[in-house]
This record gives structure tokens, C-alpha cells and sequence, in this order.
């Protein structure tokens, strides 16, 4: 008898910056030892906890705005969630938090101090001694949900041992976070432009799923920051790929 596993929802964020040429996406390696995905490039990203869904995060984010109304449909009624984790996970995997701080700016790590307090909170934020919630208190902190934007959906076929529900958005990274590798579950961390991370996937250099080498594929159409954030902005059309593992004989 085959066993149904269930389907975990997720939320990865691909974070973009501009570069000299066009932009560049922020990618991580995970551990040859992880059980998913292991030795990998990968987002940031990973599963909707319960806590994400809470409305108690109502007062510490900003948006989803007007012009993400037709996102937020899309998303569904767990939208607030899968915005929640994403965020969550960008800064736990990542080190770079999307949020506004006190005076409405985005946070920006200009300092050592900044940065080391800042890092000093990944650790217990993914281990659940401390929440997203309890550091947006800590360091009146308002997150930028209305800089983030859902891209598309991938659900991971049949068969496989584990089976995610994943939205994916696109976030243009703050000025002065330049993300980190936690040096636990991802060993390495690189900004790389869509058509190189192609380039070395297809030379074996860059080890890629089917889902993320999905991702710079669609993302490599646009020339420029400016295009990709315009396009993803005015979002109407969010496709669900839903693929299936092939029998063979």
C-alpha cells in the first residue's frame, strides 16, 4: 500500500538587488547532511508554522497594500501566514529582515552594534525561544509585507518522501542587509545573477532542484531590477505547477 505523506505549506522569498549588470538573487547551500534538498542551492524558505497565521501581527506589519489585492486573493484565506513565515524565514536562514523600523525607514544594519544585535536573535528565533512577534516588540519593528510579492506555486508531487505546498514571492533586499548563511542548516551563501546560476547548473557547478531552477528561469526574462519589481508588482497571473513523478518501466 502506498503511503500518502502530507503536504506542508511553505513560503520562500527570492531576494533581489541590483548589480552592474541587471540584479542578482540571493542563494543559499544547504548541508550535504540536510534531509531536503541536501547539498543544494536553494531561497530562504521553509514551512508555515501555526504562530504565523496569528492576527496578533496585525499591528506589526505594513500591507498588504491596494496594489497587492489581487495577490492576497490569490494566496487565499491564509495569506497573513505565508507573508508571516516568509519573513520569518528570510532573516532565521538569511540574516536579512524585511521590516520598517521606528521611524518608518527599512531597516538597515548600518552599524556593527546593529548588525551583531540583530544576529544575536536568529539563533533562538529558530531553535522557538523567541518569536518574530517578540522581536517586532523588542525593537519596534513593522514588517514589510508591502514589499514582498507572490510569484507562483509549487506543489511537490506524489512520491516523494517529503511534500511542500510552497508559494514563492519576489522582495527587493534592504539597502545595507547583505544576508549570512546560518552555518547550520546552509553551509554557504551567494549572490548570483539568474542567467549564472543557469549557467553553472547546466556546467554541474550549481546543484539545483526543478523548482528553483524554475524560479531564475522566469526571473532571467527581465533585464533589469526596475523591470522585475514593476512586473511582479502589477502580479494578476500567479501559476500553480503542480508536476507528477513519471512511472517508468
Amino acid at each position: 500500500m502506498t503511503t500518502i505523506q502530507p503536504i506542508r505549506p511553505a513560503a520562500t522569498v527570492i531576494l533581489v538587488r541590483e548589480a552592474r549588470t541587471g540584479f542578482e538573487i540571493f542563494m543559499l547551500r544547504r548541508t550535504s547532511a540536510a534531509a531536503f534538498a541536501g547539498g543544494m542551492y536553494v531561497f530562504p524558505g521553509g514551512r508555515v508554522d501555526g504562530d504565523d497565521h496569528l492576527h496578533a501581527y496585525d499591528p506589526w506589519r505594513v500591507g498588504p497594500g491596494p496594489l497587492q489585492s489581487h495577490q492576497r486573493a490569490a494566496l487565499g484565506d491564509e495569506w497573513r501566514g505565508y507573508w508571516i513565515a516568509g519573513i520569518r524565514e528570510s532573516f532565521e536562514e538569511a540574516g536579512l529582515l524585511l521590516a520598517y523600523d521606528r521611524a518608518g525607514a527599512l531597516l538597515d544594519y548600518a552599524d556593527a552594534e546593529t548588525r551583531a544585535r540583530f544576529e544575536r536573535y536568529r539563533t533562538p528565533l529558530h531553535q522557538g525561544e523567541l518569536s518574530l512577534l517578540d522581536i517586532c516588540a523588542r525593537e519596534d519593528l513593522r514588517l514589510a509585507v508591502d514589499r514582498i510579492h507572490y510569484l507562483n506555486r509549487f506543489v511537490t508531487p506524489f512520491g516523494r518522501p517529503r511534500r511542500f505546498d510552497t508559494r514563492f514571492f519576489v522582495a527587493e533586499a534592504p539597502p545595507g542587509q547583505t544576508g549570512l548563511h546560518d552555518d547550520t542548516e546552509t553551509v554557504d551563501s551567494i549572490w548570483i545573477s539568474p542567467s549564472e546560476a543557469l549557467r553553472r547548473n547546466a556546467a554541474a557547478e550549481f546543484d539545483l532542484m526543478r523548482v528553483t531552477r524554475m524560479q531564475p528561469e522566469q526571473l532571467a526574462q527581465h533585464a533589469s531590477l526596475d523591470a522585475l519589481l514593476t512586473t511582479v508588482r502589477a502580479g494578476r497571473d500567479f501559476p500553480v505547477h503542480r508536476p507528477q513523478v513519471g512511472v517508468h518501466g
